[in-house]
């Protein structure tokens, strides 16, 4: 990873001091040097308790994590810019921010570079003024680079044999992020995508008002930090992200783009991998691999939702995945069926453009206060989260708690709550007071739809929403809500099971995605020929970590089986220890197998595995009494979510035991091993 504390090359845009706040802090900038007035300007706007931060690494001095620099515990979301410090003491931190950023600018080098993983989770405590477990510490040392087994280059350490070759089959967040660090480690690789760019599902989705419902400093790489110019960046600005890093890390020339897999099959004789290929000109190819890894994710398949009539409705008619780029909604009467993640984007943004606009939904669904939609970054704050050095950094770490683990505990089930049908334990039912008075204020005059939009479920029983407008365009004029299921299409007419009819122009569906039928763009087969249907037929998806699965040896997934954050946070972290976590795999097994490896899953550690995740689960709200979400399959198991706090998992992965897998070598079982590589290479 590249140290977080290299001072920026290249002349950064000049601010002037009035796009900030005014301040108290020392505003003559240091002679000649035009970045210093910029820091000087930005200052005012710092988030306090980031900057204290930055001041324990760059001075070395604790007096800062003294108790006179205690934060206040945020609420809710927000960002406590202030830490709740009186004003003395903001100003005393931000002066003495001042002198430490221009002495390192200076060059001087950090006082305190890498903290002691113990120091670490004590720091992020007084940041967040809440608890924190020491396990945080040595994660927070990871995600500061100051692991060198976690480090980009990694090539030194890998055994690489002759002719070893991966397979990675998605180029969306997940497979940048593989082909990346497979790349650090030295190993050949071949990425498929189907697309004719990378970013999967962003750049699949291009539907009105899609962006990110968790803040974008922490849905990019660890290792790839960027200027973003929102808090929470649009789609376009994040396709333009992963564009850029699969650019800045040179894995394009390893893309094979508007390539589509139809199947792939482990061959027992060979132990590698035969991927059967088509292009969209219809060519069809295979490639070979020792090594397999489906980065194809959990929203990549959009779900149609099964209504007579719906392919034939007369007028456009489409999956939100799949929006026409050429389409007029001027004035016309539109209808949008569901009312999840991506109705919740789409249908305020276009609700200005129509003339009539009806949403059905089957079920309400929870929203929370959304402050910083569409909100920009100012200028001084992005001025510092761009050119301080660790500011960046331990602003991520706080957005990791606050969205991500900082509510894991009030998501377990209270079995003595007397009041189970409104919540699972009295912090959940708080939860519930706090969101209801805000759809309320939301709604204004229009409470009579209060019946209508309050979920009668616990909150964060379902994937929790971040409210883009939702409950007020609910409240506009134009805009009809119809609940209950719908009976049929016929023609221009959707009709209800009551029998009630709406007509609309055009028809958009925003049901989401098949995320419950994992591995289903392409067939899978795995030892003796057994496809991975088969295998997860009798209980669902279900794999060891959530990435390897028995029968299906030198097959990693990312994204898998019960590794979805049910309880918020940034995918691409996770994805990041997931990857991480295979490379640690791989490093062992290619000593201990050398050419013609073989690894996989042994059954017992899976099984074991898998019982376990299903355990914690029953102590969680997903598996509450009367609760329905897309994260629970027909066998009432719970296939997408994780139960594991975000700390636990990163433990888990970054262990890596090679004793959870039989690894075969060469000269075992099987001495006609030959090193596998793209056919063309071989012929």
């Amino acid at each position: 990873m590249s140290s977080p504390f290299s001072p920026s090359t290249g002349r950064p845009q000049t601010f002037e001091s009035r796009d900030y706040a005014d301040s108290s802090v020392n505003d003559v900038p240091a002679a000649g040097d035009p970045w210093a007035g910029e820091l000087i300007a930005a200052l005012p706007a710092a988030n306090l308790p980031t900057l204290l931060m930055v001041l324990v690494h760059l001075t070395g001095d604790r007096r800062w994590l003294a108790e006179r620099y205690h934060c206040s515990r945020i609420r809710g979301i927000d960002d406590n810019d202030s830490g709740g410090l009186p004003d003395d003491v903001q100003q005393e931190v931000r002066a003495a921010a001042r002198e430490a950023i221009l002495a390192w600018r200076a060059g001087r080098a950090p006082n305190l570079p890498a903290p002691a993983p113990e120091l670490l989770a004590q720091m992020l405590r007084i940041s967040v003024g809440e608890p924190i477990p020491d396990s945080y510490g040595p994660m927070i040392s990871a995600w500061l680079g100051q692991d060198p087994d976690l480090a980009l280059d990694q090539a030194d350490a890998f055994d690489v044999p002759a002719g070893y070759h991966a397979v990675i089959i998605g180029g969306g967040v997940a497979g940048i992020c593989a082909a990346i660090r497979l790349q650090g480690a030295g190993i050949p690789y071949t990425l498929i995508e189907k697309n004719g760019e990378v970013g999967g599902t962003w750049h699949e989705n291009t539907y009105p008002g899609a962006g990110v419902d968790t803040p974008n400093h922490i849905y990019s790489y660890s290792f790839a930090k960027h200027d973003w110019s929102r808090y929470f960046a649009l789609r376009e600005e994040i396709q333009a992200y992963f564009e850029d890093v699969a650019t800045r890390y040179g894995i394009r020339r390893n893309i094979r783009f508007f390539t589509r897999v139809e199947s792939a099959r482990y061959d027992e004789e060979k132990r590698g991998w035969t991927v059967d290929t088509v292009t969209a000109d219809g060519t069809r190819d295979s490639l070979r691999g020792n090594l397999l890894i489906s980065a194809v994710g959990l929203l990549n398949v959009p779900k149609m939702p099964a209504i007579p009539g719906l392919e034939s409705f007369a007028g456009p008619c489409f999956h939100t995945a799949r929006w026409p780029q050429d389409l007029d909604l001027r004035g016309k009467e539109v209808a949008v069926i569901g009312n999840g993640a991506s109705a919740m984007q789409v249908v305020p943004a276009i609700v200005d453009q129509v003339g009539q606009l009806t949403v059905f939904q089957r079920s309400r669904q929870w929203a929370a206060p959304f402050e910083k939609f569409q909100k920009p970054v100012p200028l001084g704050p992005r001025f510092l989260l761009r050119e301080v050095p660790f500011y960046q950094e331990w602003y991520r770490q706080r957005l990791a708690y606050i969205f991500n683990d900082r509510i894991h505990a009030s998501l377990q089930i209270d079995p003595e709550w007397p009041h189970p049908e409104r919540a699972i334990n009295k912090t959940n039912d708080r939860h519930r007071a706090y969101f209801t008075d805000y759809i309320k204020a939301e709604l204004g005059q229009r409470q009579e739809l209060l019946p209508d939009v309050l979920p009668d479920y616990p909150p964060f029983g379902k994937r929790m929403l971040m409210d883009n407008g939702w409950y007020r365009t609910m409240a506009r004029q134009n805009v009809r809500l119809v609940t209950g299921g719908i009976d049929r299409v016929e023609g221009q007419d959707i009709v209800t099971g009551t029998g009630e009819r709406h007509r609309a122009d055009v028809l958009v569906v925003a049901t989401g995605f098949d995320a419950i039928n994992m591995l289903s763009s392409f067939k899978l087969y795995g030892r003796g020929g057994r496809s991975i249907r088969e295998a997860w037929d009798a209980a669902g998806a279900q794999a060891f970590m959530g990435v390897a699965v028995p029968d299906f040896p030198n097959f990693f997934m990312l994204a898998g089986p019960n590794t979805a954050l049910g309880h918020g946070g940034s995918v691409v972290a996770l994805l990041e220890t997931q990857v991480s976590y295979v490379l640690n795999l791989l490093r062992q097994a290619l000593r201990a197998g050398g050419p013609g490896m073989e690894i996989e899953v042994r059954r017992d550690r899976h099984d074991a595995y898998n019982d376990r995740v299903q355990a914690a689960h029953g102590r969680m709200i997903w598996t509450h009494r009367g609760m329905s979400n897309w994260y629970r399959n027909a066998q009432g198991r719970v296939v997408a979510t994780t139960p594991f706090r975000n700390d636990d998992y990163w433990h888990m992965a970054r262990r890596a035991d090679l004793g959870d897998y039989h690894v075969k070598g060469a000269g075992q079982a099987n001495e006609r091993i030959q090193a596998m590589a793209p056919l063309e290479e071989q012929q």
